[in-house]
């Protein structure tokens, strides 16, 4: 007796591998849903698709100490944003921890929180440097959303021969499509150029046209309308930042206690930073038996 084909399941599979390879060739551009319980994701480049962040790594806006006129900017620009006028993309760069990133993520928290009836919905999506290529899949995926969308993409730098930035540049500035309205792209990164000063100079020396040579790179930090640049704290602003979290934290300890055990911990760290003092305060906290 022969038995007959499953027609039905030979068609689903076929289905399937259609959308498998559309989504391979960058042709899976559907309308996306959102979960009602995240207002973060990350971009999953490799799958096409958000990953919601339920709980999402981050300070109160009011903790970041010594960074207020930064603070108040990006915030600004921010909140004219999710009303729906003019804000421009935003490159944060600078020292190492000093709170470029949680400022990003301290800022949209806020903005969430926020009782005004002139806010749209305010999503934070994270996308790797890596991913950056995938961009313009991204934004079809949600340039026909309600809400509006802040792109975020941390420790932003190109090396040699790196050719995604030109995806970017084309969101960022100047492309057919261009970036969509209810989208802004901010960017943390250690280099205020996004690439090494040893690359620049040597292209610059070994070039026909040494100006031509790195223009294209270096005009990429142009197209952020809006730069802030942190730079590294003096002992007071770090010691105005450990009080801030031991005050937050409602640690018990002396004043001097305090101060002293504090700048001895910066000084076996080399460095004082926003990093530095939440990473002390951790370790406090486990000497007084609190939780942070």
């Amino acid at each position: 007796m022969t038995t007959l084909p499953d027609l039905a399941g030979i068609a689903a599979n076929l289905e399937s591998m259609a959308r498998s390879l559309a989504r391979i060739a960058g042709g899976d551009d559907r309308p996306i849903a959102l979960d009602a319980e995240a207002d973060a994701y990350l971009w999953d480049a490799g799958a096409r698709q958000l990953v919601p962040v339920r709980s999402v790594n981050r300070v109160p806006l009011d903790l970041l100490a010594g960074v207020e006129n930064l603070k108040a900017i990006l915030l600004e620009n921010t909140l004219a944003f999710a009303r729906g006028h003019g804000a421009n993309n935003a490159l944060l760069w600078g020292a190492r921890g000093m709170g470029k990133s949680s400022m990003v993520k301290a800022v949209h928290a806020h903005i969430n929180g926020m009782e005004d009836e002139e806010l749209e919905t305010l999503i934070l999506i994270e996308i790797n440097r890596e991913d950056l290529g995938t961009l313009p899949h991204l934004l079809r995926f949600i340039a026909s959303r309600p809400e509006r969308f802040v792109i975020y993409c941390d420790d932003l730098s190109f090396d040699r021969d790196e050719t995604s930035y030109k995806a970017l540049k084309s969101v960022l500035d100047g492309g057919l499509e261009g970036r969509p309205r209810n989208t802004l792209f901010y960017a943390t990164s250690n280099r205020r150029h996004l690439m090494p000063r040893d690359m620049i100079e040597n292209e610059s020396s070994t070039a026909i046209n040494p100006g031509e040579a790195v223009e294209e790179k270096v005009s990429l930090s142009d197209r952020f309308g809006l730069w802030l640049g942190f730079h590294k704290c003096d002992q007071d602003t770090y010691l105005d930042m450990v009080s801030s979290y031991v005050a937050y934290y409602d640690i018990p300890v002396d004043a001097a206690e305090l101060k002293a055990k504090a700048i001895e911990w910066a000084a076996t760290r080399g460095s004082r930073s926003g990093r530095v003092a939440i990473q002390f305060v951790r370790h406090l906290a486990g000497e007084k038996g609190r939780a942070v």
